[in-house]
């Protein structure tokens, strides 16, 4: 009975003991589902599309940083890959890693070596910035690479040096080069002598002499004359036609630029011009009339506009030493005209020592152009 006893409390022990396993095994199950997935920890790896190359030969290295997000990957501006030398070298903007968690970061490199035998590319250095400041450096692992020469001569013997190729020779192949030697130097010669022989052409003869500026603008004044600007009533046309054959024969004859000037500019200009002050009263004068049928809008008759023929005629006249043929003035008619409109001072007037232009209507009008 006390046999019996003994043998039902080592079973319930060993049940206990089952049991207490069980549990604990449990629990440490529990305990590691709820310390969920262990921290991601930054690593590198290298990637080679080759082991063995010809001396010279490009080799792609490709370098890989898996990492958490809120880490940082610092590539170093130039590499040393001594004995190989790196061709290329650029880095890439970190992307989301394969895998779901965390970021990659990758570099290409493009290296190459001029040295024969089994090189190693030696581990390389990539930093890593932890968001606590810290940084940790990461290492590849080394690669060995199998550098071979070009055109390797399998028997292995060392060949003796060649001397230079020697090339035959043949008077025949220079036959054609002399040939076309002899035809140039006779192509040569004929034309130098034809050259030679050649008549002398006569000179050319040189350009007539420029026209007198006065022939010109009395030409012109004609053929505004006989023009049918008045008849179709164009005064304004004709004002500044006959306006600017005067301008162009006063820049011509006394080398003053009226044609870029203003009515006040040119009377100075012509006073510069030592002329006498009957003659600048006279070309200021018609200048004005012509700048009030310009500016001012005046309509003068047919008559009065026929008359301003006449005084353009005697201003080239009196200028030119040249009397006028149509109207009978000479250069002390014009003279005497000019004086009467307002130039040089009549007698019992106080004379001054240089002439003043009068203030007219025409001045006016020319301070408003301008």
């Amino acid at each position: 009975m006390m046999e019996g006893t003994a043998r039902r409390l080592l079973a319930g022990t060993a049940s206990a003991r089952r049991l207490a396993r069980g549990l604990l095994s449990l629990g440490v199950v529990v305990a590691l589902q709820g310390a969920g997935p262990a921290p991601q920890e930054p690593r590198v790896t290298m990637q080679v599309d080759t082991t063995l190359i010809n001396v010279g030969d490009p080799i792609i290295v490709r370098l890989v940083v898996d990492h958490p997000a809120d880490w940082t990957v610092q590539w170093a501006d130039s590499l040393d890959l001594s004995p190989f030398e790196v061709l290329h070298y650029e880095a890439a903007e970190a992307t989301p890693a394969p895998s779901g968690e965390g970021m990659r970061s990758a570099a290409s490199l493009v290296i190459t070596s001029f040295e024969l035998g089994e090189l190693e590319i030696r581990p390389i250095e990539v930093a890593v910035t932890a968001p606590d400041g810290n940084v940790w450096t990461l290492l590849t692992d080394p690669f060995r690479i199998g550098v071979e020469s070009v055109g390797l001569d399998e028997s292995g013997e060392i060949r003796d040096i060649k001397g230079p190729l020697s090339l035959p020779r043949s008077w025949w192949g220079l036959l054609p080069w002399l040939l076309l030697a002899a035809a140039l130097a006779g192509g040569g010669y004929y034309l130098h002598r034809r050259m030679r022989n050649r008549p002398v052409t006569a000179a050319a003869k040189p350009a007539p002499p420029p026209r007198p500026f006065h022939v010109v603008a009395l030409e012109q004044l004609d053929e505004l004359e006989t023009s049918s600007l008045l008849e179709r009533g164009q005064v304004k046309a004709y004002h500044i036609r006959i306006s600017e054959i005067i301008r162009a024969y006063v820049e011509g004859q006394l080398e003053v630029p009226a044609l870029e000037m203003t009515t006040r500019e040119v009377v100075r200009g012509l006073r510069r011009a030592s002329l006498s002050g009957a003659i600048t009263g006279s070309f200021r004068s018609f200048l004005a009339r012509c700048d009030l049928v310009k500016f001012a809008k005046l309509r003068p008759g047919a008559d009065e506009s026929g008359e301003l023929m006449g005084v353009a005629r005697s201003l080239v006249a009196m200028t030119s030493g040249v009397e006028s043929g149509r109207n009978g003035r000479t250069d002390e008619s014009a003279t005497a005209a000019g004086s009467a409109e307002g130039g040089e001072p009549q007698a019992g007037q106080p004379q001054s020592a240089e002439w003043e232009e009068p203030e007219t209507p025409a001045g006016r009008v020319e301070a408003r152009v301008q």
